[in-house]
């Protein structure tokens, strides 16, 4: 069956990219764009200075500075509502993947209307929404390059994976330059983001030669430079390359898909309030441990163009390097489990079934090499919490 691929009409990557919205948007046809935002972003001298620009090239922008880590419907409907309020033509999301996320959802409702979780998965939405540019200033999510969109449901507590070509940003500017100031703890966290997009996407039952590629590149740039960019963070070429890895990523995973980790991950962001990228870098040694023996030669090639394992190493040898340098990345990266995160434990058990039945609803346990029972996420869940 041939692959479905699809990419940002116009990617744009390196020092300077954001400078070019102007630009962009003006090829695209776009005059009225809502910049979609955080509070502090909003704050920061280079979103004025975007705003400038706009401004000076006869382009009236328009700003909604509402955004949430982890977004919610509540904010999805504040944005529909000031998208409409200001008859804007076009989005463009600033910041990590809360605001981007949030302004594919605005776009899409703006476009086609409803609620959210008319669109949740298994659902997938490919008529075209409002155009979306998206201006990441973190390193890890890739939602500049991706069809999904994450949004929590404040009804239900479910954090709502939203899939389809309607979520495709028109347009991509990847400046790490916007990322110079990241502080260590959400390096750490979105890289590691970022290398779990790449290996799902290579052992995803739905990975295919383009995406192997992408994800391949995306783990070897992302291993070899993740560490400099946490101790360094002035580090320029460990900024630029974990950046363009954190888009590869997103590239693979988009047009793959992602797996158990990200399956599981969603449910302790939704119940626990823990940041999307931290979910992930619990869990990643833990579930990788679970699934390698069910595609040991997939994983195998991991640890290889990762450096972890020799070319010329047995399978056993590599799934067991990648095992450990996971591990040993999440102690260096000083990654939290549950329970030093401040995770109460009687919380954690008691929802743990319910987080169970979440992920595998979500559809994306079943991309996994090893598929798992309700009761092995729950296991997974305990060992997990540290």
């Amino acid at each position: 069956m041939p692959a479905s691929l699809a990419l940002p009409r116009v990617l744009r990557v390196g020092a300077g990219a954001s400078t070019e919205l102007a630009e962009v948007l003006n090829s695209l046809g776009l005059s009225r764009p809502l910049l979609v935002t955080d509070p502090f972003i909003a704050s920061r001298p280079f979103f004025q200075e975007i705003l400038s620009r706009l401004e000076q090239t006869g382009i009236s922008p328009g700003v909604f500075a509402e955004t949430v880590p982890d977004p919610t419907t509540d904010v999805v409907d504040a944005g529909v509502r000031a998208l409409r309020e200001g008859d804007f033509d076009s989005l463009v999301g600033v910041g990590g993947g809360s605001p981007i996320d949030t302004a594919k959802a605005v776009a899409l409702l703006g476009a086609h209307g409803g609620r959210m979780r008319d669109y949740k998965a298994p659902v997938v939405t490919d008529a075209p929404a409002l155009p979306v540019v998206a201006v990441p200033t973190t390193a890890g999510t890739g939602s500049e390059s991706t069809r999904y969109s994450i949004i929590t449901d404040v009804e239900t507590d479910e954090k709502m994976l939203c899939a389809g070509l309607a979520m495709l940003p028109r347009a991509a500017l990847v400046d790490f330059e916007l990322t110079l100031d990241m502080p260590a703890r959400l390096t750490a966290d979105t890289g590691v983001d970022a290398l779990t997009h790449a290996i799902e996407a290579f052992v995803s039952a739905k990975a295919n030669p383009i995406s192997d590629g992408l994800a391949r590149d995306a783990m070897r740039t992302l291993f070899a430079h993740l560490r400099s960019a946490y101790t360094d963070p002035d580090d320029r070429t460990a900024r630029e390359a974990v950046m363009a890895g954190a888009t590869q990523a997103g590239m693979a995973f988009s047009n793959s898909s992602v797996a158990l980790v990200h399956g599981m991950s969603r449910p302790i962001g939704a119940h626990f309030k823990v940041a999307h990228g931290l979910s992930n870098a619990m869990l990643l040694p833990i579930v990788t441990e679970f699934s390698v023996g069910s595609a040991p030669d997939r994983y195998a090639d991991c640890a290889r163009a990762m450096g972890m394992a020799a070319p010329g190493s047995t399978d056993g040898e590599a799934t067991g390097a990648l095992v450990w340098e996971l591990r040993l990345l999440n102690e260096e990266l000083d990654v939290p489990s549950p329970r030093a995160h401040g995770i109460d434990a009687e919380r954690w058990w008691e929802l743990a079934p319910l987080m169970a039945e979440q992920a595998l609803a979500s559809g994306s346990p079943a991309n996994n090499p090893r598929v798992p029972s309700a009761e092995e996420i729950v296991e997974l869940y305990h060992a997990v919490y540290g």
